[in-house]
C-alpha cells in the first residue's frame, strides 16, 4: 500500500471493531428477544477488548495492514468465488452462530446445556482464537481480508511466528472462535452448526493456496517446509 497513512488510522480501526461488535450484539439480542443476557454481554466485551489489544499490537508493526483491514471486506481485484466464500463465512459464522446460539438458548433448547467447566473452556477458546488472529496479523503484513496477490506491496512468503507451525494460522483461529462462542453461550446446537462456516473457510483456504502456488514466488517451497495447513501433525 503506497503513500502516507492517514493520521486517524487507529481511530478508524477501533471504530470498525466497535461497529463489528454492535452488529453482532444487535442480531444476537434480536434473536434472543432480550438484552438481559449477561453471558452475551461478557462475550461481546471480551471480543472487543481482545481485538482492540491485538489491533494495537499489530499497529506497531503493520499500520498499513490494519488500515486496509478497517475497510469493507471487498476489493476490486477480488474474484467472485473468494467474495462469495468470504461473505459466506462472515454470514454463517461471525453473525449466524450468535443468532443460532441465541435462538437455541432462549427458544429451541435442542440439547442440554454444556457443563460449567466446558462453558469456561469455551470462553478460553474464544479468547485464544481472537488472540491467534492477532498473532497471525502481527507476523504477516500481507494478511489482508481478500485473497489476492499484492504486487503493489511486493508480496512475499511469510514463514515466521505461527506461519512456521501451520500455513494458515489466521484461518486456524476460526474453529476456536466458533466452538468457544457456542460453548460459552450454552449451545451445543450452535457448535454443530459451526460445521457450515468451517467448511466454507476450508474451501476458501484451498482456493487461496491454489492462487499462491500459482502466482507467489517461493510458496511451493514454503509448502514443502511447513506441511500442515491448520492443525499441526494432522492437516
Amino acid at each position: 500500500m503506497g503513500g502516507e497513512l492517514p493520521k486517524d488510522t487507529m481511530f478508524r480501526v477501533i471504530r470498525r471493531l466497535i461497529a463489528d461488535t454492535v452488529l453482532v450484539a444487535v442480531v444476537m439480542f434480536i434473536a434472543a428477544g432480550t438484552i438481559a443476557w449477561a453471558r452475551a454481554w461478557v462475550m461481546l466485551a471480551t471480543m472487543l477488548l481482545v481485538r482492540a489489544v491485538g489491533a494495537v499490537a499489530v499497529y506497531r508493526v503493520s499500520p498499513d495492514l490494519l488500515h486496509e483491514r478497517a475497510r469493507l471486506p471487498l476489493h476490486e481485484q477480488q474474484g467472485m468465488a473468494d467474495r462469495a466464500l468470504l461473505l459466506g463465512v462472515l454470514a454463517t459464522g461471525f453473525l449466524g452462530l450468535p443468532i443460532i446460539a441465541a435462538l437455541d438458548a432462549f427458544r429451541w433448547h435442542v440439547f442440554a446445556a454444556p457443563a460449567p467447566l466446558l462453558e469456561y473452556c469455551g470462553l478460553g477458546l474464544f479468547v485464544a482464537g481472537w488472540s491467534l488472529k492477532s498473532l497471525a496479523l502481527r507476523a504477516n503484513a500481507f494478511a489482508v481480508t481478500v485473497v489476492r496477490l499484492q504486487k503493489e506491496r511486493s508480496h512475499t512468503v511469510i514463514d515466521s511466528g505461527p506461519y512456521g507451525v501451520v500455513r494458515h494460522p489466521f484461518y486456524a483461529a476460526d474453529p476456536l472462535i466458533f466452538l468457544g462462542l457456542s460453548l460459552w453461550l450454552l449451545s451445543y446446537f450452535a457448535a454443530v452448526f459451526a460445521v457450515i462456516p468451517i467448511a466454507l473457510m476450508v474451501t476458501r483456504l484451498r482456493h487461496e493456496e491454489q492462487l499462491l502456488r500459482r502466482e507467489l514466488a517461493g510458496y511451493a517451497a514454503y509448502v514443502d517446509r511447513v506441511r500442515f495447513r491448520l492443525i499441526p501433525g494432522i492437516w
